[in-house]
């Protein structure tokens, strides 16, 4: 297991080596904002399958500067999401409450200006290369806030996010001292309370359908035997 200080030197290096990939992430989540601003929604299992994209970037930067934990559970998630979209629905998106959609804009304004690791001669710096795509924690921003915005995905998506965002929030603040990832463990809680909401949503409906087929079956019931 690397040492804290190696975890540090290799994210550093990734940030500061990747600065066009970290560009090319910044075009790349422009357009999507501008798509989304227009009104696009995507079916669930394309917007799982975008969701993906980054966490492979990110797998494939921590194996590449010999950080395997970080590559196999990246790869790992990548993996998971890709299993739910070949069995996702081909229904678009819902659209997000209100408060998520604020907490999902604010959770991809946070990543793309996520100023930790990259050495920048100007604050200006962060506003097109901060290291979204390249390293954990601003890239499951990234991927938690558009999943927000699209009112968690499904249950299955929205969890594994919301997980994997507490979990590298929390081993961002405890051991390696990035006091600026409780903006992650926020954003994780967020997504897990709209996924539980949902499920919740999910069975009152289910619940009152029961209750209304079984106001119909005590109705008929009478009927039925009278016709007998």
């Amino acid at each position: 297991m690397p040492t804290t200080n190696e975890i540090l030197a290799g994210l550093t290096a990734i940030a500061n080596d990747g600065i066009v990939f970290a560009i090319i992430w910044h075009q790349v989540v422009a357009a999507a904002l501008i798509w989304i601003a227009s009104g696009w929604r995507p079916r669930r299992r394309v917007a799982t399958v975008l969701l993906a994209i980054p966490l492979a970037s990110v797998a494939a930067f921590a194996l590449a500067y010999g950080n395997p934990f970080n590559g196999f559970v990246f790869v790992g998630g990548a993996l998971a999401l890709a299993m739910f979209a070949a069995r996702g629905g081909s229904e678009r998106v819902a659209a997000a409450p209100r408060w998520a959609t604020t907490l999902g804009v604010a959770m991809i304004a946070y990543a793309w200006v996520y100023p930790h690791f990259l050495a920048a001669d100007s604050w200006i710096s962060y506003l097109y290369a901060a290291p979204v795509g390249l390293v954990p924690c601003p890239s499951l921003s990234l991927v938690i806030g558009f999943a927000l915005l699209a009112g968690g995905v499904d249950r299955r998506v929205g969890g594994l996010l919301a997980v994997l965002g507490a979990v590298y929030g929390v081993i961002g603040v405890a051991r390696l001292g990035v006091v600026l990832d409780v903006g992650l463990i926020a954003g994780a809680a967020g997504l897990g309370v709209l996924v539980l909401s949902a499920n919740r949503r999910t069975l009152r409906t289910a619940r009152r359908l029961a209750s209304v087929a079984g106001q119909v079956l005590d109705y008929e019931r009478p009927r039925m035997g009278g016709d007998r």
